[in-house]
């Protein structure tokens, strides 16, 4: 799992070590978090290994799969979770804002992915990539993470097409669960028909079904949101 050190991704890692799988803690610069997480998981009973890499670098991006492989052997299920989520507009962004969303938050998933394919060879294996309401809406706030996200949808549904049927890969949509990390200011029940906040155990609940539900769902992207993709 990337970016399993912290918030909603230390949660994933969790989960999944309740549910028995052994985890790849992988962080970018949380290492005494990433620490904690991994002691955290071992207590179930599970392998964990904290891997740290830079992912937007293509090159340790690319390795993460065959680094995880060493260290707990076959890895047959990803969570594409890592982002950047900076607060910038479309006449505000530089070429390196563009640039360093595209890398972490697109490129990045696309390269783990097709190692993690490639690794499978023929296997069954689950791919979840994390997503956000805005994917499939954007908007002039957040500009270039929204179109990464964007684009990240496309790529879950073309890589459900181009791995099938040996692996699935779907998509998972979030809403307001955690306050922004960037500190933003803006309501982020503004829109939301529920009217209220998420809860972490929702969003894991999600995961876990796209993760091991039903094997004839792939190219799905699952919303998670209180309905704000509908306003």
């Amino acid at each position: 799992m990337t970016g399993a050190g912290r918030r909603l991704g230390r949660a994933f890692a969790e989960a999944l070590a309740i549910n028995g799988a052994n985890v790849i803690v992988h962080y970018g610069h949380s290492a005494e978090e990433a620490g904690g997480v991994v002691r955290d998981l071992e207590v179930h009973g599970v392998q964990a290994v904290a891997i740290q890499a830079d992912l937007a670098n293509p090159v340790e991006a690319a390795e993460l799969v065959s680094r995880a492989e060493e260290a707990i052997g076959k890895v047959d299920l990803l969570v594409n979770n890592a982002a950047i989520f900076g607060p910038v507009g479309a006449l505000d962004a530089s070429i390196e804002d563009w640039q360093s969303h595209l890398d972490v938050n697109l490129t990045a998933p696309f390269l783990i992915s097709q190692q993690f394919a490639r690794a499978r060879d023929g296997a069954p294996g689950s791919i979840v990539n994390l997503l956000d309401w805005r994917a499939l809406r954007p908007g002039a706030d957040h500009f270039p993470y929204t179109i990464s996200k964007a684009a990240l949808a496309a790529l879950t549904r073309g890589l459900a097409v181009s791995l099938a049927p040996d692996i699935r890969v779907n998509g998972l949509a979030l809403g307001a669960i955690l306050p922004p990390s960037d500190g933003g200011t803006n309501d982020p029940l503004e829109g939301v028909p529920s009217e209220r906040w998420g809860t972490v155990e929702e969003a894991v609940e999600a995961l876990l079904f796209l993760l091991a539900g039903p094997e004839y769902v792939t190219g799905e992207i699952l919303h998670v949101d209180g309905g704000r993709h509908l306003t």
